[in-house]
């Protein structure tokens, strides 16, 4: 599955760090997801698109 949460995250000046603190995840949990090698639970996206005032088809994408 593709992301756009490193784009999304970098127009709002956040590090990795800082998204993951809003998440309430690790900031491994937030590097694993924007590289593709994990993706995250209905709930973890819902928070995600929650963070980012977006939807979460704006943000996932399918491969």
């Amino acid at each position: 599955m593709k992301n756009r949460i490193r784009e999304l995250r970098a127009e709002r000046g956040w590090s990795q760090a800082a998204l993951a603190e809003r998440l309430e995840v690790s900031r491994q949990t937030v590097n694993a997801i924007e590289t593709g090698r994990y993706d995250p639970s209905l709930p973890l996206a819902f928070a995600i698109a929650r963070v980012f005032q977006a939807t979460i088809e704006s943000i996932f994408q399918e491969d």
